[in-house]
């Protein structure tokens, strides 16, 4: 099979091949019964609110050296999706979420995952050898490989939630699978921009505007003045809004790491900021759901999706 091929059947396949890849990690812990594969010092054992959570951000180690560099300027090249920009992000370094719940960064970029976790995704797809997935060994173990983080909520509001199914011709990753909404990559919206940007909780506003609002991404954003921002900040302080993290995981096919957050809205709240939330947006289609198992029974789901919804069903 050519490169395109091989795409091709990871597009087609990405749940079974993500249940399958799991297989690889016997002796790596699973989240809540996904094929989502996590630390015990990463699983809370009561959901952490998000603002309990420390996060500090100072240089980062070199990237290790790891086959599978220039995957990113192949999909450029031969299967761009619609979204496909090499930006600055914050690098996971390191993480706790038990005792006194923290995280460290440095500075990354979006490309370095997709040179290592998708390139570690395409190369299990084609079912032959696998240097690069060899030579990471433990996903977990964050010193092996670049890590992007991604803030994967579940949204509920009156015994419902949210689902975003992933449209594969306009993203770089997990396209054909469904989510939890919103998602976002951990990342500043400019250079220049860490004293305003570097907060899980003001990544989660813009994910919110973006995904549910289909509103287009924004840069140079003034928290303090934005009228979306203001008000989901002050129902969050007036305990209106609720967010609390719930785990930490790595998907064992693409390597995807993702902070797993639930928030929960009252219903006035909801309908104040979000009730005009769209139904398709730049990456996929929306849809609201029974907040109950039965709503994700059988749906090929992303590993921290399914894992995410499944801790916030068992109230942890």
């Amino acid at each position: 099979m050519d490169w395109l091929d091989v795409r091709k059947r990871l597009r087609d396949n990405r749940f079974r091949l993500s249940v399958e890849a799991a297989g690889r990690y016997p002796d790596v812990r699973r989240l809540a019964g996904t094929p989502l594969l996590t630390r015990p010092e990463w699983v809370p054992e009561e959901p952490v609110p998000l603002a309990d959570v420390a996060i500090a951000l100072g240089p980062a180690p070199p990237l290790p050296e790891l086959p599978g560099r220039g995957y990113a300027a192949r999909m450029a090249e031969l299967d761009p999706p619609a979204v496909f920009e090499d930006r600055p992000t914050y690098r996971l370094l390191s993480a706790s979420l038990t005792g006194e719940p923290r995280l460290a960064f440095g500075p990354g970029t979006y490309f370095d995952h997709i040179d290592t976790g998708e390139a570690a995704a395409h190369e299990y797809a084609a079912g032959g050898p696998t240097p690069l997935r060899d030579a990471v060994g433990d996903p977990c173990d964050l010193t092996r490989r670049p890590a992007n983080l991604a803030v994967s909520v579940v949204t509920i509001r009156g015994g419902r939630f949210f689902l975003h199914w992933r449209d594969p011709a306009r993203v770089g990753h997990a396209g054909g699978l469904y989510q939890v909404l919103p998602v976002g990559v951990f990342q500043a919206t400019g250079p220049g921009r860490d004293d305003q940007d570097f907060s899980l909780w003001r990544c989660v506003v813009r994910e919110y505007a973006e995904e549910l609002l289909g509103e287009p991404e924004r840069s140079d954003v003034d928290y303090g003045t934005w009228p979306f921002a203001v008000a989901m900040t002050d129902a969050l302080r007036a305990g209106r809004i609720r967010a609390e993290c719930l785990g930490l995981g790595v998907d064992p096919l693409t390597f995807a790491t993702d902070l797993l957050v639930s928030v929960t809205f009252d219903d006035d709240v909801f309908e104040d900021l979000l009730g005009g939330w769209v139904s398709h947006n730049d990456e996929g289609a929306v849809t609201e759901h029974p907040f109950t198992p039965a709503s994700v029974d059988g749906l090929p789901m992303q590993a921290a999706g399914a894992a995410a919804v499944r801790l916030a069903l068992a109230g942890r």
